[in-house]
């Protein structure tokens, strides 16, 4: 059982590999129904094969969902806390039958100057094809809770 990390717990340097996620044609249409997004680059393959890609792609968005996914699925994970968003750039893109996993690092953590009792992380995230190609990378901060103290 992998213990949860408290704002203390986090150094600056950690890093992590997320496990692996398969994406298939059946996760892609999911997110399309969930999303509403069923532009047919996505969703239509003699479509997409007249497209620069040549094949369907998913979402972008969808590569940012993964993304933060996996870093919940890892070891290196925090206790609940709060996203306060994303930067997050869209590079190469991510074809079906593609197996990504992210690599993420802290790279600066501080006090919250508005919430006593929480900190903030700065978090720089890559999500990587099996190809070892940065598919997606970006900046998550993360809001997370200090550890309580002993009563």
């Amino acid at each position: 059982m992998t213990t949860e990390r408290y704002w203390d717990d986090a150094e600056v340097g950690d890093e992590c590999l997320s496990p692996e996620y398969e994406v298939t044609e059946a996760k892609v249409m999911a997110y399309a129904e969930l999303s509403g997004d069923f532009t047919p680059v996505h969703t239509d393959e003699t479509y997409a094969k007249t497209t620069p890609f040549g094949t369907r792609v998913a979402h972008g968005l969808f590569g940012l969902a993964i993304s933060d996914g996996l870093k919940t699925q890892s070891v290196y994970r925090f206790v609940p806390g709060m996203s306060l968003g994303w930067s997050w750039d869209f590079l190469e893109p991510i074809k079906l039958g593609d197996k990504v996993h992210v690599k993420f690092s802290v790279a600066s953590k501080r006090l919250s100057k508005s919430r006593p009792g929480w900190g903030i992380v700065i978090l720089p995230s890559e999500l990587i094809n099996q190809d070892g190609v940065v598919v997606q990378k970006g900046e998550h901060r993360l809001m997370i809770p200090c550890r309580p103290e002993a009563l």
